[in-house]
């Protein structure tokens, strides 16, 4: 969730640097985020969709959120009680600040690796695979395929994963992995929202 944009203004997410847990048991919790160039926070309404998409499919989940920004989505699973998460985030303040909100909530159950996300998945997982997982990449930089074909070729997927992604409105390129069934998708402005379940071979 960075260096895309500036849109979607209409956020509910504040402009002073923070994020706001919107449900679950961190809910109305504010956490801080770093002033990074290009990082935009996912919105509360497009977290609110994505949410209610996910209701009854979050809990008990090893959660992955790729290219994770401010967190908002994986602090949001989390506090819906999601077993685990992991967090991906290249710029090194933004991750530092993950791992700062992970210790103001008290998290056990919660990693930031300070990476890059294609290198990451392009290597082969030797560890659980994920349940659910958050693909929302920078903007304009055509990095959803790749993600997502490094995430089903090298086995970050259970079964029946989950997978968010969310790309710019205007692609027409994106094309999910041929075993990934399409359960939902939604225009948001200038956000395509796709939930996806693994179909497995």
């Amino acid at each position: 969730m960075r260096n895309k944009t500036a849109k979607n203004k209409e956020t509910n997410t504040s402009s002073d640097g923070f994020i706001r847990v919107i449900s679950g048991q961190f809910r109305g919790r504010k956490l801080p985020v770093k002033d990074v160039q290009g990082l935009r926070p996912t919105t509360d309404r497009i977290k609110e969709t994505v949410f209610n998409w996910l209701m009854q499919d979050t809990r008990d989940t090893n959660v992955l959120d790729c290219f994770a920004g401010s967190g908002g989505l994986g602090f949001e699973a989390l506090s819906r009680f999601a077993k685990s998460a992991t967090f991906i985030e290249l710029d090194s303040s933004a991750a530092k600040q993950l791992e700062q909100n992970i210790t103001t909530l008290k998290l056990q159950n919660a990693h930031v690796k300070n990476t890059n996300t294609l290198s990451f998945l392009e290597q082969k997982n030797l560890n659980a695979p994920f349940d659910l997982v958050f693909v929302d990449p920078p903007f304009r930089k055509n990095l959803a395929q790749t993600s997502c074909a490094f995430l089903e070729k090298n086995q970050w997927l259970s079964s029946k994963s989950l997978i968010y992604v969310e790309v710019e409105s205007d692609l027409k390129s994106f094309e999910a992995p041929s075993n990934w069934l399409l359960l939902k998708e939604k225009k948001a402005g200038q956000v395509f929202c796709r939930l996806y379940q693994r179909q497995a071979n």
